[in-house]
């Protein structure tokens, strides 16, 4: 019951229509970044947390399903213009995530429909209780260059 309503919580303020509801839970720990017009919040959740829920997707299980075995964390972006608060629906968003001094894996952020609203998720393999360094490029179609966004991550507490 409690990873639920941790879900609800982590979900609740990543689909606010403005960045602002879970803001000041997101800033303070360090999961809010802005840059060059865009906002962005992350939610990093257990993966056995997403296991029993429906697909978002016509297409299946979100992301491909959750890899076997342990450690995998489900990273999600939700992804705002920063003036006018809109959602950002059709940009392409890549992370990658690495435990401090290690590089770690790109993935793309496949986007995800969850009550009526876009965001952006993957699994991630976080093994290591470590401050991991989460890095976003965030490409809109009338973009020339990516927009990226760099954040820390406390895992060691979890």
């Amino acid at each position: 019951m409690f990873m639920n309503r941790r879900v609800v919580l982590v979900v609740g303020s990543l689909l606010g229509t403005a960045p602002c509801g879970g803001a000041a839970s997101a800033a303070a720990d360090g999961l809010y970044q802005s840059a060059s017009g865009v906002a962005a919040y992350l939610g990093v959740v257990p993966a056995e947390i997403t296991k029993g829920h429906e697909p978002t997707q016509p297409q299946g299980p979100m992301h491909g399903g959750v890899r076997d075995g342990g450690y995998q964390y489900h990273l999600v972006a939700a992804v705002f213009d920063a003036s006018s608060g809109e959602r950002i629906t059709d940009a392409t968003v890549t992370a990658q995530v690495s435990a401090l001094g290690v590089g770690g894996p790109t993935k793309a952020l496949e986007p995800m429909t969850i009550a009526g609203a876009i965001t952006y998720g993957a699994y991630f393999n976080l093994r290591t209780r470590d401050l991991y360094i989460i890095v976003l490029a965030i490409k809109r179609p009338e973009a020339g260059q990516p927009i990226t966004l760099k954040f820390t991550y406390d895992h060691r507490n979890r």
